[in-house]
This record gives structure tokens, C-alpha cells and sequence, in this order.
């Protein structure tokens, strides 16, 4: 197992880290490697896209139909003559 040393942790953030690990019923090293382990697992990248989650956040409270404008025929491009 390897070993990482924290300078320059805030009083504040210390504090916090303590009075986590007290309610989760953890020494305040055992809930640094919980935050650190949970911080860089891979599985919880979310596998779906942005809109997906939002459609899916949404769904409960009913849909919005969006007309869709019919297609025009494209402008002609700006001449630089």
C-alpha cells in the first residue's frame, strides 16, 4: 500500500474532514481514502450524455412537443465580387 502526505490542508477543511468522518463512524484517515477512492473511480463517470440525464430528470413531470419548422431551400452565398 502506498503512503501520500497532505501539506497545507486548511483548518477548516481538517475541521470538516473530522466532524465527516464522526458522522460516518470513521477515523478521518479512513474517510480521506473513502473521499479519494470514491473521487477517482472510473465507474461512476456517468455513461450516459447530458441530455439523456435531463430528459430522464425531467420525464415525471411531463413533455414539451417542439414544433419542428419545416426545412427551407438554402440561401444563395454572399458573392465578394
Amino acid at each position: 500500500m502506498a503512503s501520500i502526505t497532505i501539506r497545507k490542508l486548511d483548518d477548516e477543511v481538517k475541521i470538516r474532514l473530522r466532524m465527516r468522518a464522526a458522522e460516518n463512524g470513521r477515523s478521518m484517515e479512513e474517510e480521506a481514502r473513502t473521499i479519494l477512492r470514491e473521487a477517482v473511480d472510473l465507474k461512476a463517470i456517468p455513461k450516459k450524455g447530458l441530455g439523456t440525464a435531463l430528459q430522464e430528470l425531467f420525464r415525471p413531470f411531463g413533455g414539451v412537443e417542439l414544433e419542428i419548422p419545416p426545412r427551407e431551400p438554402m440561401r444563395e452565398p454572399p458573392g465578394f465580387d
